[in-house]
């Protein structure tokens, strides 16, 4: 069993020293995903009958954070196998007779397997619970043909749990879950990303075309994708994803602080932080930070405690902490001024991978509908 939950300092070290170039090249930053591997953390999510940490959502969440202060490409690389080992792990049960799910489980477990998911399709965009593509039955296998418009990890991942629709169902809320191992025939990575901001977490579109897998591998019941997806994948997606948003803005906010105390007008024997406009900015940047760091503790164990509100929480908590880390970058970056906005710090990196959670599916758009239909007592679809 895993004896780690949080990052130690010299895996938080080694991240952080690769950080700058995986931003800078676009590489996937495989030093990162190796040290987490030997704290044992990819294991973080896997139930202790597979020989797993059994990481809660209190572990994971103090995990990412300390992931995406260091390097925002390795802590979304990290969330997706973190919720991907989740919704396997959900999926598969210990009394069931042994299978390939449960190697991979244990392959995690070891630290040996990076696994993610492939749920947006490119029919249905980001409303990832929603399938257009359909599995069909052929024997004892099953063959998918999807369009998946981003899967983190692309070409990376050893495995991918694939959402698809049902087979025999033309309803696309009816779906089911498969694990797709990354060398099945069918399986292609199309194409490279090129984002903005984590631009190291390898998001591609992945293409299945007459991809074969055991019926054995797909998770839970027949028809059961969408209540994992919305029962494990999104609380525990929402949880890594402000986690994400949480560490960036905090680091972005570190780093801020330190060139407002550091950076001199030497004609005047000052420092910016002198400047009161300068810590009214900080100060503003650090009271939203401890707000949503705050909310990320309280879902997280709302989560943990099944607690009614978790539901609520969970809607909330994602778009609130994007909005934060846009916020304190933002603030954060106007503090270092031009040397900020040339790239000769981290803010500028921070300012970038800070927008990506804000359009991740789900996007905040989509989530203030979700919560509002939420607290008006509505169905969410």
């Amino acid at each position: 069993m895993a004896t780690f939950v949080t990052p130690s300092e010299p895996s938080v070290d080694t991240i952080a020293a690769a950080a700058a170039e995986v931003d800078g090249t676009g590489h996937f930053p495989a030093e990162a995903i190796e040290a987490l591997a030997g704290d044992g953390l990819l294991a973080l999510a896997v139930p202790p009958a597979w020989g797993g940490a059994g990481g809660g959502p209190r572990d994971v969440v103090d995990a990412v954070e300390r992931v995406a202060a260091a390097c925002a490409s390795a802590a979304m690389v990290f969330v997706m196998h973190l919720v991907a080992t989740k919704t396997l792990a959900a999926g598969t049960t210990a009394d069931e007779p042994d299978g390939p799910r449960h190697d991979v489980l244990r392959a995690i477990a070891a630290g040996t397997h990076l696994t993610t998911l492939a749920y947006s399709e490119r029919g249905s965009r980001g409303h990832f619970w929603a399938q257009v593509s359909r599995a069909q039955a052929e024997g004892d296998a099953i063959v998918i043909d999807a369009d998946k418009s981003f899967a983190t990890s692309a070409g990376r991942a050893d495995s991918y749990v694939v959402a698809t629709g049902a087979v025999g169902a033309d309803d696309p809320l009816v779906t089911e879950l498969y694990l797709v191992a990354a060398d099945t025939p069918g399986l292609t990575v199309a194409g490279q990303f090129d984002g903005l901001g984590m631009r190291g977490n390898a998001s591609a579109p992945l293409l299945l075309r007459g991809a074969r897998v055991p019926a054995s591998h797909r998770l839970g019941a027949p028809a059961a994708g969408l209540g994992l997806m919305l029962e494990v994948t999104l609380p525990w997606f929402v949880l890594g994803s402000a986690a994400c948003s949480v560490g960036i803005a905090g680091a972005a906010l570190e780093a801020g602080i330190a060139h407002a105390t550091q950076g001199r007008f030497e004609h005047l024997g000052t420092v910016l932080a002198d400047v009161p406009g300068v810590r009214a900015r900080l100060a503003q940047a650090a009271i939203r930070h401890r707000e949503s760091r705050a909310l990320l503790r309280e879902v997280a164990q709302q989560v943990a405690d099944g607690a009614p509100e978790a539901q609520a929480g969970v809607l909330a908590l994602k778009a609130a902490a994007a909005g934060m880390a846009e916020e304190v970058t933002e603030l954060c970056l106007r503090v270092g001024g031009g040397a900020a906005y040339a790239k000769h710090g981290p803010l500028e990196r921070h300012f970038r991978d800070a927008r990506a959670a804000a359009l991740m599916a789900p996007s905040t758009d989509l989530l203030h509908d979700f919560l509002g239909k939420a607290l008006c007592g509505q169905e969410l679809f």
